[in-house]
């Protein structure tokens, strides 16, 4: 189905292209502490790294659609990689970056537009939609590789609490995107194994899923049990709590630069 697809479909955007430069650069500038202010450096690094790990989540879904049967991806830009070629630009990258400010929680985006019309197999369906928080998993699993590796020697520290935040917030979108909830790719996954009858009552309540879910989160309770699993998981990627905490403190550089205690 792919060789349906036009290399000007696949070309990657400037935009994108521009979005890894900034990673790049900013991450560079963490590293070196070059930055006359290292808390803004991780801030861009962490937007930035945030925003691509986005682009990708979504050309996991497109992608992995095409190769499904929905060769309309291609025509509608999501293979480009371009944030603004997104159903739902505000829903996809401008709300998740807020939420990262002002919360520190990695929210779920997801704004491709599949013709599921096109796919057949239930397989398949599921694929597409478990694509998604499979690339945070990955990303994760990447981000983290220096410190489940043992590999941390020579690494500066304001990078490594960079890492680990951004690493978190992989952690977080992943597991909120793979609720069983209406609108999260985790009921996406589920759903074609549904009876036609259940699918029709549920999805009135598909556009209020991701809404509940952080209505909840508002439970002391839950907040409590729900950051607990995530530290669980930082731990078992060998990132202490320590570390995911000062790199949120230097991401909030309007704050005043911490100051790090022995």
């Amino acid at each position: 189905m792919a060789t349906a697809v036009s290399r000007r479909d696949r070309r990657i955007s400037p935009v994108f292209l521009g979005l890894v430069a900034i990673m790049g650069v900013s991450g560079w500038a963490v590293w070196t502490g070059s930055s006359a202010s290292p808390g803004f450096a991780v801030f861009l690094f962490v937007v930035s790294g945030w925003v691509v790990s986005l682009c990708l989540h979504e050309y996991a879904h497109a992608r992995t659609a095409l190769h499904g049967g929905d060769i309309s991806i291609g025509a509608k830009g999501y293979l480009t990689l371009n944030p603004l070629k997104y159903t739902h630009v505000a829903l996809s990258i401008v709300l998740p970056v807020i939420f990262v400010i002002m919360g520190g929680i990695g929210l779920p985006g997801g704004a491709v537009f599949i013709e599921r019309h096109r796919i057949r197999g239930r397989w398949k369906h599921s694929l597409i939609s478990a694509a998604g928080p499979l690339t945070n998993v990955a990303f994760a699993v990447a981000l983290t590789a220096p410190f489940w590796l043992g590999a941390l020697d020579g690494v500066p520290e304001v990078f490594r609490y960079a890492l680990a935040f951004l690493a978190m917030l992989q952690v977080t979108a992943a597991i909120l995107n793979f609720l069983p909830v209406p609108g999260l790719d985790g009921y996406g996954v589920i759903e074609p194994w549904l009876s036609y009858r259940v699918r029709r009552q549920v999805e009135p309540y598909a556009p209020f899923g991701l809404l509940a879910v952080f209505g909840v989160l508002w439970i002391p309770e839950v907040n409590q049990v729900f950051f607990d699993a995530i530290d669980g998981v930082m731990r078992a990627l060998g990132v202490s709590e320590w570390e995911t905490y000062w790199g949120q403190e230097f991401f909030r550089f309007w704050q005043g630069e911490p100051q790090l205690t022995p």
